[in-house]
């Protein structure tokens, strides 16, 4: 089984990204660089994830990841989630989009893809937005996989340790894109990644690996000091080379119009951070805690406004150190940040 603590030649863990950014490329690059690369499953289709494992094995023999979404509860307000579908509609008619149908429930093939993890061996399994069950890990750690469950508090992180989990992904309030809240109606808890780490390190025995605002070096030695085995960047890599990061993404985070982040609900009903566009400041008021249906909803906006190359209709996901995101191969780019920091 991978050893997160031992295995690692460079601890920096690129994030797994869904909706593009992370490619079988990035994985590769990031794996074979001495990192550990994460393919993300969520909202992919079966087939889908094992081209990508397969893609990934043939580029490199490096270890690497796979991230699973937990499913959450059924829907519990459907009349709220009908009123934003409704307040989208005007958006709809502007790029030529049906909204679908609010949906009670979707499990993004929970089950299949953790059959899938187990029957590819995959060295590392993580899970966000909710803890795996104690006979998944169980599965996973017979086929050989090391299991990491993502978590956003000390809380979480000790929930977590109680199902088998081999390491806690702990993100802090500066993490880009979704914050990996077990209860998506609740407020994350405001805390940085560090002062988490701090406070997880006395009450967990298990690896810590620091995610969101790791942008520099000296964000590195300072989530390294306080306790965690290893890093993991995402906004870092979002301007790589080997990045599926739309064009206009990678534009914004270096455009002088985009000043801010900020957490909001507005595109998929979980707190998660981004640059403050026209989408955000037209429907963040108004968004619902209600995951997946409003990512359901908004999908096809997103996709319309992405093909368009509109930066005001994408969730341009990002951590607050996004300006020091660079356009460079993302071994490179992996390799250097550990050199700065050591």
């Amino acid at each position: 089984m991978f050893d997160l603590e031992d295995g690692l030649r460079i601890p920096i863990i690129g994030a797994p990204m869904a909706g593009g950014p992370s490619t079988p490329e990035l994985v590769a690059a990031v794996s074979s660089a001495g990192g550990l690369g994460f393919l993300a499953a969520g909202y992919k289709t079966l087939d889908a994830v094992r081209r990508e494992v397969d893609a990934v094995r043939a580029l490199t023999s490096a270890p690497f990841g796979l991230n699973l979404f937990v499913p959450g509860r059924p829907l519990a307000d459907r009349a709220a989630v009908e009123a934003y579908r409704a307040r989208l509609q005007r958006l709809a008619e502007h790029w030529q989009v049906s909204l679908p149908e609010v949906v009670d429930f979707d499990d993004d093939a929970f089950d299949a893809k953790v059959g899938l993890a187990v029957e590819l061996a995959v060295p590392v399994v993580s899970f966000t937005f909710g803890l795996p069950p104690r006979d998944v890990v169980d599965r996973l750690h017979d086929a050989g996989s090391a299991v990491v469950a993502t978590v956003s508090d000390v809380d979480e992180a000790c929930s977590a340790a109680g199902v088998g989990v081999d390491a806690i992904g702990l993100q802090g309030v500066d993490a880009g894109g979704h914050r990996a809240t077990l209860d998506p109606g609740a407020e994350p808890d405001p805390r940085s990644t560090r002062e988490l780490v701090e406070a997880a390190r006395s009450a967990i025995d298990l690896p810590i690996i620091a995610a969101g605002g790791i942008a520099t070096a000296a964000d590195v030695a300072a989530a390294l000091a306080a306790g965690a085995t290893a890093v993991q960047i995402g906004t870092a890599l979002l301007d790589a080379d080997e990045a599926g990061t739309k064009p206009a993404h990678r534009a914004a985070l270096h455009d002088a119009r985009f000043t801010d982040t900020v957490v909001t609900r507005a595109f998929s009903g979980r707190p998660a951070r981004g640059l403050v566009n026209d989408f955000i400041t037209d429907f963040d008021a108004h968004a619902v805690a209600a995951y997946p249906q409003v990512h359901l909803l908004t999908s096809g906006l997103r996709a319309a406004a992405g093909a368009a190359g509109d930066p005001h209709g994408l969730a341009l996901w990002a951590g607050t150190g996004y300006r020091s995101a660079r356009s460079a191969p993302a071994g490179e780019i992996v390799r250097d940040l550990w050199s700065e920091t050591r």
